[in-house]
């Protein structure tokens, strides 16, 4: 593969304005494509479907059975009023509320209006102090459901203060926030750690510029796909985050990599091939990977998990093959301007840097040598950072949705919170299917043993269907639909289904199916877990040729995630950082989140094994002992990382600052991980072990060593495929020849 990919960077740089075309090209038709489908108005929604569960299947059913409560499905919005002193029925407050409810009637869209107030159909707590007036909608179009509940807000907003008005339903603004300045922030703090990395803003910029464009393409192709299926919009957060970070890295580790066979003494143009065929080697292993990880998501056989994850593959993909093609363009431009000046210069007097020269000692060096001189203790104490991390995991609790809206501190929230506390969970209620012949005669039956259930606090009469074999009971439960004793209920329903004879239940319903689906994407994590230590111990067996480091890795992955999930169990659980962080915070977590931080981090956690234990592995090659290897590959791989992972955290950090709950979830908990994995786990744990290990580190079975393909990160092939192209460096400006390589590019 070194030999291909270098000859790909070769033809990139000598067909560099080609390549630059090419590109061009085709961002110009994904955007066409884009337009034109955009253009067709259409305005479908992209569905999260959940294979055939209990309570999907009662809902069919009900639907088939009872049609007119199906049809009767559609928008509404609820007009909450606490007053703040007095009760609802005292002539005042009863005067505004009536003239409140009576402005929202005549609001667009409105199709009636209940009167909390009402003899005939009351909507009031016991102790008067709470009133419930529904708004009716029917079914409404993404763009009116915004223009409809701006509306509506007004109305809640300019109501009297004293009468404590709240806006709740299923009429919610929809979508997610646009960009903050955070993302920008990140961005630019990324930069400054490019610069100082590369000792360049030319070579700084062209990273960046790299990364840009992948995240560019990447989601126009995206958004290309969704003008013509519908996408969610999680699918181009973890998208556009996740092209970004690995584009900065990818376009980092090669152009480290060109700065270094410069400094050699090689020709601009072979410098790019050897660094697209060494570096670039990494890359696609590290991309790879991180596509395998991300497409894996399939196995969690649920439809919008498995587009997040191939749209964020795609992305990934188009930051890989920028990096082998555009980049080395770019390199056969920039030419010796990547250097810095004082690497100029150096080069000029012809001191050329050598692979084999010792380097001299600095912070990696000495942290490698402190690592490897005390690997016990080092290893203790990593351990311990991460194990202490993740003890807030223990707590973690999961939802599919959160009722009452994603922010604790709405109008919306605290309307649903209002309801619940005087009603119950009436706004999430059970529905209950019971099934047998002459059903009608059982109901009574039925209704009694139901409401006995701990946790049911109403139990309405029962309503059977045409045919007189189905029945349908709605529940309402004591507690709201993600409390525990709610799930208690629901099973316990479900465990005594056919306890009478000849009757069987089903439990359906909003409430119902949320439960199950967080039931079952906690299912998909254990088997996608699974799925994924097999593929981190089969690929790293391939790279790393041993069967120990494969298994420390592995180990040290699963420590990372831990810690990632007890940070966001600690921030967005428990409300830690509160003031830092803008998102909505104290609820539960999103149950799709561990999903997606296993399949995110396990990709990022390769990518900087690949590139620390490659350089390791190649210094033992080269006859070094463990430990000087460790050194050795410490001290020259250790800056890059660093400098990767570093700027993979500003980059997450800054779209953890988002107001969007999804969105700042997935950065934070991707930020926490790559910190814990790269900083601990690689910079730490890894050394250790190897250390520990000794030469025991790079055992394999010779029968498994004969028939393992050869991947060939180091570049080995190239040394012997290819002329050493070294000389005497010339003066700024000389032109570039085989024998002289020109300082400027």
């Amino acid at each position: 593969m070194s030999t291909f990919l270098s000859y790909v960077g070769r033809f990139s740089a000598r067909f560099r304005w080609v390549v630059i075309v090419a590109w061009l090209v085709i961002f110009a038709a994904l955007i066409a494509v884009f337009a034109a489908g955009s253009s067709s108005g259409s305005s479908a929604k992209a569905e999260t479907s959940i294979p055939e569960t209990g309570a999907s299947l009662a809902l069919e059913r009900m639907n088939d059975e009872f049609p007119a409560a199906a049809d009767a499905d559609g928008a509404t919005l609820q007009l909450v009023f606490h007053p703040e002193s007095g009760d609802v029925t005292d002539p005042g407050i009863t005067t505004e509320i009536t003239r409140v409810v009576s402005e929202a009637a005549d609001l667009p869209g409105v199709q009636s209006t209940s009167n909390p107030l009402d003899p005939a159909h009351p909507y009031v707590s016991e102790d008067l102090t709470l009133a419930v007036a529904t708004l009716s909608y029917g079914e409404l179009t993404e763009d009116e459901q915004k223009e409809f509940y701006d509306a509506a807000l007004n109305v809640q907003e300019n109501a009297p203060p004293a009468l404590g008005v709240e806006l709740g339903g299923n009429l919610a603004p929809l979508g997610a926030p646009a960009p903050g300045p955070g993302e920008g922030i990140g961005v630019i703090i990324a930069f400054i750690v490019l610069a100082l990395t590369f000792g360049s803003l030319l070579a700084a910029g062209a990273n960046l510029l790299i990364a840009v464009l992948g995240v560019g393409v990447g989601l126009m192709g995206i958004l290309a796909y969704g003008s013509l299926v519908p996408i969610d919009d999680n699918s181009i957060i973890l998208a556009s985050m996740l092209g970004l970070a690995v584009g900065i890295d990818y376009s980092l580790f090669i152009l480290s990599r060109f700065k270094n066979e410069l400094r050699s003494g090689r020709t601009v143009n072979d410098a790019v091939a050897r660094a697209t065929g060494t570096a670039g080697t990494a890359v696609v292993f590290a991309g790879l990977t991180v596509i395998v990880a991300l497409v894996a998501l399939l196995v969690a056989n649920l439809s919008f998990v498995t587009e997040m994850g191939i749209a964020a593959a795609f992305a990934v993909l188009v930051s890989v093959l920028l990096a082998l093609t555009l980049l080395p363009a770019l390199m056969r431009f920039l030419g010796y301007r990547v250097l810095s000046k004082k690497q100029r210069m150096a080069l000029e007097r012809g001191e050329l840097w050598t692979e084999g020269q010792k380097q001299k000692r600095g912070i990696m060096r000495g942290w490698g040598s402190f690592v490897v001189n005390r690997p016990i203790v080092s290893l203790f104490a990593g351990v311990l950072i991460l194990v202490v991390a993740a003890l807030p995991m223990l707590s973690m609790k999961t939802a599919f949705n959160v009722p009452g809206g994603a922010d604790p501190s709405s109008t919306e929230r605290a309307a649903y919170n209002l309801v619940l506390d005087e009603f119950g969970g009436v706004q999430s209620p059970l529905i209950v299917l019971a099934e047998g012949e002459g059903i009608a005669a059982e109901t009574a039956t039925i209704e009694g043993d139901l409401a006995t259930l701990d946790g049911a606090q109403q139990v309405m009469p029962a309503e059977v269907s045409m045919d007189g074999d189905v029945a349908r009971i709605i529940v309402v439960p004591e507690a709201g639909p993600i409390d525990d004793a709610t799930k208690d209920l629901v099973h316990e329903i479900r465990d005594d289904a056919d306890a009478a004879s000849g009757v069987h239940l089903e439990v359906t319903g909003e409430t119902a199916i949320g439960i199950d689906q967080d039931e079952q994407l906690m299912q998909a994590l254990i088997k996608y877990v699974i799925v994924i230590v097999v593929i981190s111990i089969l690929l790293m067996i391939l790279l790393f040729r041993s069967l120990l480091i494969p298994v420390v890795a592995t180990i040290g992955f699963l420590l990372s995630v831990g810690a990632s999930f007890g940070a966001s169990v600690a921030v967005f659980q428990w409300g830690w950082l509160d003031p830092l962080i803008a998102a909505p915070q104290g609820d539960p977590m999103m149950s799709l989140l561990p999903l997606l931080l296993v399949g995110v981090l396990f990709g990022l956690a390769m990518d900087y094994q690949v590139f620390l234990v490659s350089r390791i592995q190649e210094m033992h090659r080269k006859g070094m002992s463990p430990k000087q290897a460790i050194r050795e590959g410490f001290a020259r791989s250790g800056p890059v990382l660093v400098a990767a992972a570093t700027i993979m955290i500003v980059v997450f950090a800054g779209f953890a600052t988002s107001d969007f709950a999804v969105g700042a979830s997935i950065a934070f908990g991707l930020m926490a991980g790559v910190a814990a994995d790269a900083f601990i786990v690689r910079l730490v744990l890894m050394p250790a072990v190897l250390s520990v290990l000794g030469k025991s580190a790079w055992w394999i079975p010779k029968w498994l060593d004969r028939i393992l393909p050869d991947v060939d990160v180091e570049g080995h092939s190239l040394d012997v495929k290819t002329p050493d192209s070294t000389a005497t460096p010339a003066s700024p400006g000389a032109p570039e020849t085989r024998s002289q390589p020109a300082l400027i590019g």
